[in-house]
């Protein structure tokens, strides 16, 4: 009779809900589970928030990085034209009058394209006298010289360039080697 007065407390298949009648024990081991549970998932939900604000941080740092490094191809392209501008300033005689007026020309187009170079964050590595520094420079040659520190950059026959910081092209350089000892000849050993 005290089932037919109380429906709430039966369920659909006509058994009595079991956690009304059960000793305090099993009533704490319940509530033990659902803290845990409660931890369990508060952990996931932290971890899902740092996951989530790590990946926004990637995804900020790979745009700043490909809008630094947008250029870089472009830049690439454009060395070649900045070397051979350079060169014919080498080549060209400044003495000659009849081309004073082509030099003056080249000189400001290498002034503007170097100020422009360098708006973009392009700078050269022009190492001469420096020691080298392999991430930065390609040695070409080495040479044997007395006055110079061995691993010393003697000459530049193409500076490099950085693009913010990275290395965009090595320079190739001739760097100094330590002048070997004479090998001494048979009459010098007896």
């Amino acid at each position: 009779m005290a089932d037919e007065q109380r429906p709430d407390l039966q369920d659909q298949d006509g058994l009595v809900d079991e956690t009304l009648d059960t000793p305090e024990g099993d009533l704490a081991a319940r509530v033990a589970s659902l803290e845990e549970q409660l931890a369990t998932a508060q952990d996931q939900a932290l971890r899902a928030v740092a996951d989530v604000q790590n990946a926004r941080r990637r995804a900020e740092q790979e745009v700043e990085k490909a809008h630094k490094f947008a250029l870089e191809r472009f830049a690439n392209d454009l060395l070649p034209i900045l070397d051979s501008l350079e060169r014919g300033m080498e080549l060209s005689n400044p003495d000659d009058p009849a081309i004073k007026p082509m030099r003056e020309g080249i000189e400001l187009t290498l002034k503007m394209f170097a100020d422009t170079l360098g708006r973009f964050q392009i700078v050269p590595v022009v190492p001469e006298g420096e020691p080298f520094n392999p991430e930065f420079h390609q040695a070409m040659a080495m040479e044997e010289r007395d006055s110079l520190e061995p691993n010393t950059v003697i000459k530049v026959f193409q500076k490099g360039y950085t693009l913010s910081g990275r290395l965009l092209r090595p320079a190739m350089v001739v760097v100094s080697k330590a002048p070997s000892q004479p090998t001494p000849s048979i009459d010098e050993q007896a």
